[in-house]
């Protein structure tokens, strides 16, 4: 009686590595789906414009710095409140407070908000915050005049939300 075993031939190489790269490419594939749908992936318009103001950005943003201007956020359910002091402590003279809400990735959730001014350095507005991670960008004025400008990140459960 004669035994015929086959081992492992041209065939099942050409199988192994067919299927090995076809699952490379279907992940590939899917990664760059999501990658493309969830970011738009413009941080600026134009990069050379911004490449040109960016030392004057520097500079104003180290003299807010130095200037001891501080902002604090409170975001409780709908309702969100603002608080800039100088200093000493003491609330900072602004007119307007404009707060821009951004998810870390994706822009489909992002927004704006103009406060309105409930007392010296206290600034309000009722608005739903969705859940999870956001950069809040405020922009505090007098007289038109920026005075604060600054950008935070949280997490809403930061807020016991």
């Amino acid at each position: 009686m004669k035994t015929f075993t086959r081992g492992f031939t041209g065939l099942h190489v050409l199988l192994a590595t067919s299927a090995f790269f076809a699952v490379v490419i279907a992940v590939n594939a899917t990664m760059a789906f999501y990658a493309a749908s969830s970011w738009s992936g413009i941080v600026v318009e134009n990069t050379y414009v911004a490449s040109q103001e960016f030392n004057a950005r520097a500079a104003a943003m180290k003299a807010m710095a130095a200037s001891g201007v501080e902002g604090a956020l409170v975001v409780k359910g709908s309702q969100i409140r603002y608080d800039i002091h100088d200093k000493a402590g003491t609330p900072a003279m602004i007119d307007d407070v404009t707060l821009n809400f951004k998810r870390p990735v994706g822009d489909h959730e992002d927004f704006r908000l103009t406060l309105r001014k409930t007392g010296e350095g206290r600034f309000e507005a009722d608005h739903q915050v969705v859940a999870g991670d956001w950069i809040v960008e405020a922009i505090s004025r007098m007289n038109g005049a920026v005075v604060m400008h600054e950008a935070k990140r949280f997490d809403t459960a930061e807020f016991r939300q």
